[in-house]
């Protein structure tokens, strides 16, 4: 069997095929599972998962070898009967989601999905040797029993209080050994406990059978590593029971991270260990399992890979493989995304090897120098650039390179210190106002970035204050767009911080937020442990989503109050119609119209009788209706011209 990773989401699962040890399977940081070929150093098969970012694959398994059918062939001969070659097909992959995910190498493609058996990650898959069954273990507590064939859980039982995060079966396939905070042994045929063994504090990532013997026997021992833990445990299944503390302990210099081993088959055999740890050393071991030892075993041979530079850089080992009956160990090392594979011939005589390699992983060199890259834009001879750089870079940035630069007194190089880069550079628009270029006054995104980046690094409240206290929507966005990955998360969580602060700073830096969750929506969601980073700011999201409703209630009623308030004033000021005359017209007498009076009445009266009828007439005109007004003002009018026509004549 393969080694089993371990279920740490910090590490990423890498896994050499079983037997033959042809493949190299491991699952990058993109996501993607890549198969690489061993023998000639090259990419075999690369698989995409359809949701190889939301549900992130947690460990890889490689499935028994088997004879795989490549199209119609010839009955073959009893000699050739024996000469089968059985290759390793079938690769078992556990996702966040819950699901597992069974992939061919022979057909290149995705085998078949197993779903609805766990409610939480799958941290760890383990293939019967025999049969074609498949068990997983989950942070749900459970274990699921596959049916290949059917596609289908065949069965499932809880296994313990805590996560389930490590499984084994033995090679005879009659017991399977699962660690969550107890390591159990259990019976596959009745699903019962057969022993239990406690001796870790933390979680347990690696468990492995060292010897193929009978449990009844006292000669069947299994070893388990920690996260952690720089130590590996041997335990002893004892026929009489007492086998609670373990019998072995094997010294490392880190967490284990990758376990290979050939098991022994007898007392006379000895176990033999490659241990990968985290540190990205490799341990080799070789032991007499007999019975227990009180004092820890040392490796007897250490494995550190370097460069071939002035000064040496490690590199990291990500995986071995012993060979069985030979002394060559299969080494995969380097970068997740291009890893390199070797076989070497280790003298194990030697307690400590370092092999130094001329790595050329052109692909890692220039994601890292992409993320610390400063940009000059090209501008006019007459414009003004300022140019803060990165922490350890010279403000004015040469084409050399920095080991051989050395320091210079002069004064037109010196470099600029951060209250000087901020004096000059101002965030307001008040000199562009005054008619001042558009390029000294508005500063360039580039600068905006990196300035950012230095605040975050230093956490510097000045920085960030000059930079978050911009109101510009597209320098937001073009500001968190050119961000290295790795500042998106100390990012959010200065943003969170500000936006427990003052209402008047919130709605600042909500914008900032919007830009960050457009723009790096996918590298979050490829986070693991997502939840727990970003949980203050969801809580504090849904604390104040919750009173908004309830304010936004108190608004509708406080508005339709006011409303109806304002609505009532207004009916009461309106007041009666003023009924006063707007236009009187009295009527001044003389000898002529008199004359002309005369002429025009039908009896002779005194000139006295004439006024107290007009002014009767005049009393009655008050007493009548408002509309009656406009009828008066125009029967005035009319006595104007005939009084006119009257003097005409």
């Amino acid at each position: 069997m393969a080694a089993d990773t371990g279920s740490s989401s910090l590490q990423l699962p890498c896994v050499f095929s079983p037997k033959s040890r042809q493949y190299l399977a491991l699952c990058a940081q993109d996501g993607r599972l890549r198969i690489w070929n061993t023998d000639s150093k090259t990419l075999h098969q690369e698989y995409v998962p359809s949701a190889h970012l939301s549900a992130t694959c947690i460990c890889i398994t490689w499935g028994p070898c088997r004879t795989v059918k490549e199209g119609p062939q010839r009955k073959k001969r009893k000699s050739e009967a024996g000469q089968v070659e059985e290759k390793a097909d079938l690769l078992a992959m556990g996702t966040a989601a819950g699901s597992v995910l069974i992939y061919s190498t022979a057909k290149g493609a995705l085998h078949c999905t197993l779903d609805g058996g766990h409610s939480g990650g799958v941290n760890c898959v383990q293939w019967h040797p025999e049969d074609s069954l498949l068990y997983s273990g989950s942070d749900d507590t459970n274990i699921v029993e596959w049916d290949l064939q059917a596609g289908k859980a065949r069965s499932k039982w809880k296994a313990d209080r805590a996560a389930v995060t490590s499984l084994c079966v033995s090679p005879d396939g009659k017991l399977l050994l699962s660690a969550g905070q107890v390591i159990k042994m259990w019976d596959l045929d009745t699903k019962e406990v057969y022993r239990k063994f406690t001796g870790h504090s933390t979680a347990v990532t690696t468990l492995r059978f060292a010897t193929t013997r009978p449990p009844d026997s006292n000669g069947l021992y299994f070893l388990s590593g920690a996260a952690h833990d720089r130590l590996l445990s041997v335990w002893q299944v004892r026929e009489d029971g007492k086998d609670k503390n373990s019998v072995v302990s094997f010294t490392l210099t880190d967490e284990p991270q990758h376990i290979d081993l050939v098991a022994s088959n007898s007392k006379e055999e000895a176990v033999r260990l490659a241990v990968v740890c985290k540190d990205g050393q490799l341990h080799l071991f070789e032991h007499f399992l007999n019975g227990p030892c009180k004092k820890p075993l040392s490796p007897s041979c250490t494995v550190q890979m370097s460069d071939t530079k002035d000064s040496p850089v490690p590199i990291p080992l990500l995986a071995a493989a012993l060979r069985v009956g030979t002394r060559t160990v299969q080494l995969g090392y380097g970068n997740h995304l291009q890893p390199v594979m070797e076989k070497v011939e280790i003298n194990t005589a030697e307690r400590h090897v370092c092999l130094t390699r001329d790595v050329h992983t052109s692909l890692s060199l220039s994601m890292e120098t992409a993320v610390s890259k400063v940009k000059t834009p090209v501008v006019n001879a007459k414009s003004r650039v300022l140019v803060p750089g990165l922490p350890g870079h010279q403000a004015p940035i040469k084409g050399t390179s920095q080991g051989s630069e050395k320091r210079k007194t002069d004064t037109d190089t010196k470099e600029m210190s951060i209250a000087e880069r901020l004096g000059e550079i101002d965030l307001s628009t008040v000199s562009a106002d005054k008619g001042a270029p558009k390029g000294t006054a508005s500063l360039q995104t580039d600068n905006f970035a990196v300035l950012l980046l230095q605040g975050l690094e230093s956490k510097d409240a000045s920085i960030l204050n000059k930079v978050f206290q911009t109101r510009k929507e597209m320098v937001i966005k073009k500001t968190v767009a050119r961000l290295p990955l790795p500042a998106v998360l100390p990012l959010v969580e200065e943003l969170t911080k500000r936006l427990q602060g003052h209402p008047f700073t919130a709605v600042l830096m909500v914008r900032w937020l919007k830009a960050v969750l457009m723009h790096h929506t996918s590298y979050l969601a490829s986070l693991p442990d997502l939840v727990t980073q970003l949980g203050v700011l969801y809580h504090m999201i849904e604390s104040r989503v919750k009173m908004f409703h309830k304010l936004t209630k108190l608004h509708g009623k406080l508005y339709l109050l006011t409303t109806q308030v304002a609505t009532s004033d207004s009916s009461n000021s309106v007041t009666d119609v003023d009924h006063t005359a707007k236009l009187v017209y009295e009527e001044e007498t003389s000898d002529e119209d008199e004359a002309s009076g005369d002429e025009g009445l039908p009896d002779d009266g005194d000139d006295s009788n004439w006024e107290d009828d007009e002014a009767m007439e005049e009393d009655k005109e008050e007493e009548d209706d408002p509309d009656s007004r406009t009828d008066s003002k125009a029967n005035g009018e009319e006595d104007m011209e005939r009084g006119n026509e009257s003097e005409e004549e």
